[in-house]
């Protein structure tokens, strides 16, 4: 039972991010966001916005295709709903798209990797699973708490 653990545990560590392209290795003694971990993580935005461009480009395709005038209208109303939740999908794409950006001119700027609140170094971990993240995990949960208490 611990063997099948165990190999659970290798195939999950050995899932690929965004793009395909493999976690960053930290060389012992390497300095936090050297060239080779920029690079790295500009890899993985273009991959990632790359992606999501090629996404609205296929919504937009399915949208010309699909588009009939409908005579029943139920089939129009659900040929509409389905439309507008693409749509919807397609303005979060943008808004991440605009995110991804922003963390490459960071990268440009020799900003990114450290936190916009308090300057700390975010994190290589955390940036693999969120590489748009722009605040350390202490002030994001902070944030998060705050907007807990205004609603």
């Amino acid at each position: 039972m611990a063997s099948k653990k165990t190999k659970a545990a290798k195939s999950n560590s050995t899932a690929l991010p965004v793009g395909g392209i493999a976690p960053y290795k930290e060389k012992k003694g390497e300095e936090y966001m050297n060239k080779d971990q920029r690079e790295h993580f500009r890899k993985i935005l273009l991959a990632w916005k790359q992606e999501l461009m090629e996404e609205v480009d296929r919504t937009v395709g399915h949208m010309k295709e699909d588009a009939a005038n409908f005579a029943d209208p139920a089939d129009r109303a659900t040929q509409e709903e389905e439309f507008s939740l693409e749509l919807r999908t397609r303005d979060r794409e943008r808004k991440l798209i605009k995110k991804i950006d922003e963390a490459i001119s960071d990268i440009d700027a020799g900003d990114y990797g450290y936190c916009e609140a308090c300057g700390i170094e975010i994190g290589i971990r955390r940036l693999e699973a969120r590489p748009t993240a722009t605040l350390c995990i202490d002030c994001k949960t902070l944030q998060e708490i705050k907007e807990r208490q205004m609603a």
